[in-house]
C-alpha cells in the first residue's frame, strides 16, 4: 500500500516556505550545474562539488576530485561546525550535499536538512518508527544514508518502509511498507536510484528471513521489480522476476528446514553498485539464515545465491549473472560489503572490474562484464579456506570449517565481523590503491544441538558466545587498522594502526589526502600514498560512519557522523574505569583553518554496582547463562559485559528484586523503549535464571573491582564477544 500523508509522530522544524527559500538561495552559490535540481541520474555521475549519491557515484568509488583540502595544508583543518543530533544511537550514514543543503538520516531513520557552510538547520523529517522494533534489529536502530533523485529524498526505515521525502520542505511524498509486517525485516542501508528506480534491499538473516531487493518508481512508488535471494516454498512461484533463478537455486538446496522456518536469509542489507555504460546494477547478498548450514540445508549444497554478487538489469531486475564467493555459507561471510568498480590495467590489458573485500578474507576482483573471477587474495589473515581456486572461482575449504556437519566448534578467522564489514572502502583512481578499514578478528563457530527456531530475537542455530577452552585462537590478538591495498598486484602497500576493532569508514580524494574516523573517537586525515598522519581531531564519541567533501562557494568542506553503535559499540569504550560515558553523537563538518570548538565532553556518569547476593544453584545459573546468550546478549552484550549503548544488566536495578525483574523482561513495562516483552520465549523460571546469572557476574565484577581473586570463570569475562551483520 502507498501512502502520501506523512506519518503521525512526522515534524518540520522551519516552515515549509521558510526551508524552500533557503533552498533556493544556497542554489545560487554553489559550483555545481545550474538549476534547483538539475537531472537525475547525468547528475550522480558526474557531479564534482556536490555528494549527490552515498557513494558519491554511481561506481561507489568514495573518491572525490576535489583538491583544496591537500596533504600541504590537511595539518590546517579545523572545526568548521557541527550540530547535535541527540540520538545517543549508532550513526552511520555519510551525509549527501546538493546545492548547498546538507541531507544527514540518522538512527531510528530519522532525516534532517542543514545549511550545509555553517549548520543552521532547515528541517527535520521524523517516520516514528516504533522503539519496539529494535528487537528486530540485528545491529542498533542505525540508519546508512539516504538516495536523492530530482529534487526528493528517499529513505529506508527501521520497520521497513520506503519514504519519499520533498527535499525542499521535508514533507512526504509518499511511503510504502517494502517488508512482511510479521517477520523480522529491517532497513539499515541506503536506497539508490538508477533510471527512475528506487532500489532497497533489508536485514534479518540473524532472526530468521528471506532475502530480496525491490525496485519502486521514484515518482510513484509503485512496485516495478522484486528479486529473491533464495528460494521460497517448492512448488510455489513468487510471480516476480526472480523465478527462473529460483527453481535454478532450489537444487542447491536441501530438505525443507529454511522454508518452513520463512528463512534461508541472503538478505542484501548494504551493498550496490551501478555501471551504466553496462546497464547493470551489481548486487551484493548476505549469509543464511540460520547461519548454520545444518539446521538450515541438511549441511548441504551451495545455497545460492547467498554470500554472492548478483549482477540484474536496474529497470527490470532480470538477471544476468552471479558469482558465489562463500558457497554453502555458515560462517556470516556475507558478500553485503562495499562494491567498487573501476577500470585498471591486469596484464597489460585495461579490464573492467568489479572490486571487493567482504568479510571472509579475501580481496575480490571479478569481470563486471561477465562475472568471472580474475583474481583473488588474502587481506587478512584466514584459516576457513586456503586459497580462492581461479579455474571454478570456489574457495579451497578447511575441512574443519564446517563446524556444522563435524559437530565440532570451529575457531574461525575471520570472525563473523569480517576482515572488513560494513564501514565502507575507498578507491583513488590517482594512487590506483584501495583503502580499506581491516580488522583482526577470531572466533569460535559452536553449533547449538538443541536449536528450534524461537519467534522473538536471534535464530542462528548456533550458541553464540559460548566458551570453547579446547581450541586456541589462531589470532593472538584482535586488531584494526586502515590498510592501503593495490588490487592489481593483489598486496598490502602500507597500514596505519588503529587502537581498536571496529573503525569508520574511507574516503579518499584528489588532494592525496585519505579520511577515516575511528571507533575511539579520533576523526584523521593521512596521506594516500604512505599513510603519513596529516590531521587528528577527537570527536568525543566513536565514529564508524564514512566521511565525505563538498564545495559551497569555492570552499572545500569534510564531513562525518560521529555515534558509537551498531556491532562496534564496544569497540568504543563508553564504559571506563570512571562509569559511562556520554554518546555525543553529532555531523561533524571540517574546512581549513575551521575555528569552531567543540563544547566539553560531560563527565562519566557513576555506576553503582550493589547486587543481591547470588541465591541460585549452580545449574539455575547455568540456565541463565544459556537463555541470556540466547535472549539478552545482542543487546546487552555477551558474558553480561555491555556493548555500548544498551545498559550493562550487571548495574541494573531490575536484577535486585524478581517481581520488577519479570515486570520488565516478560511484561513490558519498558516496551515504548525498545524493551519488548520476551513472554513468547520465556517462562517464569528462565526469566529467573537470567536475573540469577546476571546477579553472578555482578558480583563477580564487584570483586574484580575490589582486586579480590576472581575464579577461573571469571577471567576474561569483561573481554566482549561480537558479531555482526
Amino acid at each position: 500500500m502507498i501512502s502520501g500523508r506523512a506519518p503521525k509522530g512526522s515534524l518540520v522544524s522551519r516552515a515549509a516556505l521558510a526551508a524552500a527559500c533557503a533552498v533556493v538561495l544556497l542554489a545560487n552559490t554553489n559550483t555545481a550545474p545550474s538549476g534547483l535540481f538539475p537531472g537525475g541520474d547525468a547528475r550522480i555521475a558526474a557531479d564534482d562539488a556536490n555528494w549527490v549519491t552515498t557513494g558519491r557515484s554511481y561506481d561507489e568509488q568514495r573518491f572525490s576530485p576535489l583538491s583544496q583540502i591537500d596533504d600541504s595544508n590537511a595539518s590546517r583543518l579545523g572545526l568548521a561546525w557541527y550540530a547535535d543530533l541527540n540520538m545517543s544511537r549508532g550513526e552511520e550514514a555519510t551525509p549527501l550535499v546538493v546545492d548547498g543543503v546538507m541531507y544527514v538520516s540518522t538512527a531510528w531513520s530519522v532525516v534532517r536538512a542543514f545549511d550545509a557552510t555553517n549548520g543552521k538547520p532547515l528541517w527535520t523529517f521524523d517516520p516514528a518508527v516504533p522503539r519496539s522494533q529494535l528487537v528486530n534489529a540485528c545491529c542498533d536502530a542505525v540508519n546508512r544514508g539516504v538516495a536523492w533523485w530530482r529534487g526528493r529524498l528517499y529513505v529506508g526505515t527501521l520497520d521497513g518502509r520506503l519514504i519519499a521525502i520533498d527535499a525542499r520542505t521535508g514533507k512526504q511524498a509518499w511511503s510504502v511498507q517494502t517488508t512482511p509486517r510479521d517477520l523480522p525485516y529491517t532497513i539499515t542501508g541506503a536506497p539508490r536510484v538508477i533510471k527512475g528506480r528506487v532500489i532497497i534491499g533489508n536485514g534479518g538473516a540473524e532472526l530468521g528471513a528471506r532475502g530480496f531487493v525491490t525496485a519502486y518508481d521514484a515518482m510513484s512508488g509503485r512496485k516495478v521489480w522484486r528479486f529473491y535471494v533464495v528460494p521460497g516454498e517448492p512448488g510455489k512461484p513468487d510471480g516476480e522476476v526472480s523465478d527462473p533463478q529460483m527453481a535454478t537455486a532450489r537444487e542447491t538446496w536441501s530438505g525443507d528446514a529454511w522454508w518452513k522456518q520463512k528463512a534461508g536469509g541472503g538478505n542484501a542489507w548494504d551493498a550496490f553498485a551501478y555501471d551504466p555504460e553496462l546497464d547493470l546494477l551489481y548486487i551484493g547478498t548476505g549469509n543464511g539464515s540460520p547461519w548454520n548450514r545444518m539446521a538450515r540445508s541438511e549441511g548441504k549444497g551451495d545455497n545460492l545465491y547467498l554470500s554472492s554478487i548478483v549482477a540484474v538489469r536496474p529497470e527490470t531486475g532480470e538477471y544476468v549473472w552471479h558469482y558465489q564467493e562463500v558457497p554453502g555459507d555458515e560462517w556470516d561471510y556475507t558478500a553485503t560489503q562495499s562494491i567498487v568498480l573501476a577500470d585498471l590495467v591486469i596484464d597489460g590489458k585495461k579490464r573492467k572490474v568489479l572490486m571487493q573485500a567482504p568479510k571472509n578474507g579475501f580481496f575480490y576482483i571479478l569481470d563486471r562484464e561477465t562475472g568471472k573471477v580474475i583474481s583473488a587474495e588474502k587481506y587478512v589473515p584466514v584459516n576457513w579456506a586456503s586459497k580462492i581456486d581461479l579455474a571454478t572461482g570456489r574457495p579451497v575449504e578447511n575441512p574443519e570449517a564446517r563446524y556444522s556437519e563435524l559437530g565440532k566448534p570451529f575457531y574461525g578467522t575471520p570472525s563473523s565481523l569480517g576482515g572488513h564489514n560494513w564501514p565502507p572502502m575507498a578507491f583513488s583512481p590517482r594512487t590506483g590503491l584501495v583503502y580499506i578499514p581491516t580488522q583482526e578478528l577470531a572466533l569460535p563457530y559452536v553449533s547449538d544441538p538443541a536449536y528450534k527456531k524461537a519467534p522473538l530475537g536471534y535464530n542462528t542455530g548456533n550458541r553464540l558466545g559460548a566458551s570453547v577452552p579446547q581450541l586456541t585462537s589462531p589470532l593472538k590478538e584482535a586488531k584494526g587498522y586502515l590498510m592501503a591495498w593495490d588490487p592489481v598486484n593483489q598486496r598490502e602497500v602500507w597500514r596505519a594502526p588503529r587502537d581498536t576493532f571496529g573503525n569508520g569508514g574511507i574516503l579518499a580524494t584528489a588532494g592525496n589526502v585519505v579520511f577515516q574516523g575511528t571507533g575511539t573517537g579520533f576523526f584523521k586525515a593521512v596521506r594516500a600514498t604512505d599513510g603519513k598522519e596529516l590531521f587528528s581531531l577527537w570527536g568525543q564519541t566513536g565514529i564508524l560512519a564514512a566521511p565525505m567533501t563538498y564545495m559551497v562557494r569555492g570552499k572545500q568542506y569534510v564531513a562525518v557522523l560521529a555515534g558509537c553503535g551498531g556491532v562496534y559499540g564496544s569497540a568504543c569504550n563508553l564504559y571506563g574505569k570512571d562509569g559511562r560515558h556520554a554518546n555525543l553523537d553529532r555531523v561533524l563538518v571540517f574546512a581549513l583553518d575551521g575555528r569552531a570548538k567543540l563544547p566539553d565532553a560531560p563527565a562519566a556518569q557513576a555506576m553503582v554496582l550493589d547486587p543481591p547476593a547470588v541465591t541460585a544453584n549452580v545449574a539455575t545459573i547455568a540456565e541463565g547463562d544459556r537463555q541470556y546468550a540466547l535472549r539478552c546478549a545482542v543487546c546487552h552484550g555477551y558474558r553480561a559485559v555491555s556493548t555500548g549503548n544498551q545498559p550493562d544488566l550487571r548495574y541494573s536495578p531490575f536484577i535486585a528484586d524478581p517481581d520488577n525483574w519479570r515486570s520488565v523482561v516478560l511484561d513490558g513495562l519498558l516496551a515504548n523503549a525498545g524493551m519488548v516483552s520476551f513472554s513468547k520465549v520465556l517462562d517464569h523460571d528462565q526469566a529467573e535464571a537470567i536475573r540469577q546469572y546476571l546477579i553472578a557476574k555482578a558480583q563477580e565484577q564487584r570483586a574484580r573491582i575490589k582486586g579480590e581473586k576472581g575464579t577461573k570463570e571469571q577471567k576474561g569475562a569483561d573481554e566482549p564477544v561480537m558479531h555482526a551483520s
